[in-house]
């Protein structure tokens, strides 16, 4: 016998993916932007600074209107995050250093990098650190050999591999400068060990994403923390995640009608209900890093075109997606004259009509972002549907 697998509403399943991110419902404001960081268990980092650096950006968007210094205590206070390859390059909660043992040990076990380094240099950089650590590439003597921006010196290159190994661990950040320091040292004696086997890494791991994301195929588990697909389906039926069924999930995805997936019970336990967050999201945001989650739970594509030359760029170079009313209703490349943030593309998702009925969301989401980074005036350069701009920029006078 094979017991009844629940099945959900498409809708039930985007507002569960909203409440699990944080953008739906009543936020516990008392935990703050290291509360933000437990609920997601993953930070994207990235260079790009347009109204702020992608870090800052996610808890603004849950949170409202934090202050800098506030993100850089959570982020980059010492005790609370560190440094790894998770997604990406990402921030994530100390408690989570055990969890990638299993990451390191394959980084240890690896024959073949990108960049050699010698024993002696990757000796040096330990032994200075052990002296005189927490200190920064520079401190150890310079990130660069002087050619372009990949062109790392050795020092940088011993210092990066020994983060990768987990002989060093960066917990602190001065200005955009990763603080390296011994991970013996820094990371909390109780959990400075790689004692979880492979397994039990991956399953935690997989259970955390679930809990991030509410809901999720097996592909969304893998790509939350840039798993296989082996290494999910060797533990996710050990989780703790219950099998559900997604009405349309396998529809968008050439499946029929509908598809399997898994939920997180907590997520599952109470209907998702709450205020919805009106706010511009970072490209990098969890809620849609993973563009085929992103096209499945929302119907919206989305494309960072920052790499992109700029003559085939639709949206723009850094064009954030509107959220309100937990629905994916345009997006907008911002970008800061003095004082003023300019839209310089305002882009709504349908035709006129639907693009009028998302003119106020858009013009809250630009005013509250405007204040946030400390712009007192928001000009429209540009829209789609072209014939919305004035109408746009009526409202923004009007909520201003």
């Amino acid at each position: 016998m094979t017991s009844a697998v629940l099945s959900l509403s498409a809708d039930e399943a985007r507002r569960i993916a909203l409440r699990a991110q944080g953008l739906l419902g009543a936020q516990d404001r008392a935990a703050g932007v290291p509360g933000v960081l437990r609920r997601l268990g993953a930070v994207q980092l990235d260079t790009i600074s347009v109204l702020a650096r992608s870090h800052e950006l996610l808890p603004y968007a849950r949170l409202g209107a934090v202050g800098r210094q506030a993100v850089e205590e959570a982020y980059w206070s010492g005790d609370r995050a560190f440094e790894y390859w998770s997604h990406a390059a990402c921030v994530l909660p100390i408690e989570e250093w055990p969890l990638f043992a299993f990451r390191r040990r394959a980084h240890r076990a690896k024959q073949r990098w990108h960049h050699d380094v010698s024993r002696a240099a990757y000796d040096q950089v330990l032994a200075r650190l052990r002296a005189d650590g927490p200190l920064t590439a520079t401190d150890l003597g310079g990130a660069k050999n002087g050619g372009p921006w990949w062109d790392w010196s050795e020092t940088k290159i011993a210092v990066e591999r020994a983060l990768a190994l987990g002989d060093v661990v960066c917990t602190r950040r001065r200005g955009w400068k990763r603080v390296y320091d011994l991970a013996e040292r820094a990371v909390p004696g109780a959990l400075y060990h790689d004692d979880l086997t492979d397994a039990e890494c991956l399953r935690r791991l997989v259970a955390q994403a679930g809990a991030a994301m509410g809901v999720a195929t097996q592909a969304d588990l893998a790509d939350y923390h840039r798993l296989t697909a082996a290494q999910v389906e060797s533990v996710v039926a050990g989780s703790g995640l219950v099998r559900v069924e997604v009405d349309g999930w396998g529809r968008a995805e050439g499946r029929g009608t509908g598809h399997r997936a898994w939920a997180d019970p907590a997520a599952l336990a109470a209907p998702p209900r709450g205020r919805h967050r009106t706010t511009l999201l970072s490209p990098f945001d969890s809620l849609i890093w993973d563009r085929p989650r992103t096209e499945r739970v929302f119907g919206f594509t989305h494309r960072l075109e920052a790499y992109v030359p700029r003559p085939k760029r639709v949206y723009g170079y850094f064009s954030m997606p509107l959220l309100s009313g937990g629905r994916l209703l345009g997006r907008v490349d911002p970008a800061r004259e003095g004082r003023t943030l300019v839209a310089r593309h305002a882009a709504f998702e349908g035709g006129a009509d639907r693009a009028e009925r998302a003119i106020p969301a858009m013009a809250e989401a630009l005013v509250e972002a405007a204040g946030w980074v400390g712009c007192t005036d928001v000009a429209v350069e540009r829209t789609t549907p072209a014939e919305v701009r004035d109408a746009l920029t009526t409202r923004l006078r009007r909520v201003s």
